[in-house]
């Protein structure tokens, strides 16, 4: 097996980008994605903290870790934007989108929930795909 490498400079670049694609989705969505679970913007609020921000950008850089060493893994010279999102859309249609039905659908949550959220995830695969493949080895 052949190993490409990882750009780690990719990795940070692609976390950020994908930390501010889900700021900008989620503002666009809060009133159905507050719907969808159920809570206000007050009960939010009140129990507001910066843990979820810091959780975010430590999986967000994870996630692009891990993608690009599954696209490192196709060899050298496929390190491509159109292999990065190729990549991230399986890896997302796979692992992401699946886990989070099952876990919704033990919890009763709502359809819309999973929708609204497997579209942020969807964005954050292919968008830290094109960046990781943008960027290269």
């Amino acid at each position: 097996m052949v190993f490409a490498g990882i750009n780690y400079l990719a990795i940070v670049i692609a976390a950020l980008a994908s930390f501010g694609f889900g700021a900008l989705y989620y503002m666009t969505l809060a009133k159905p994605w507050m719907a969808a679970i159920g809570k206000t913007e007050e009960e939010l609020k009140a129990n507001s903290s910066k843990t979820p921000f810091v959780v975010t950008i430590v999986c967000e850089l994870i996630i692009a870790w891990v993608l690009a060493g599954a696209l490192g893994h196709l060899g050298p010279g496929q390190v491509t934007a159109r292999n990065g999102v190729i990549t991230g859309l399986i890896l997302w249609a796979g692992f992401i989108i699946t886990t989070m039905a099952v876990n919704h659908a033990y919890e009763g949550g709502k359809r819309t929930r999973t929708f609204i959220d497997g579209g942020h995830w969807l964005g954050v695969m292919l968008l830290q795909g094109l960046v990781i493949g943008l960027f290269g080895v």
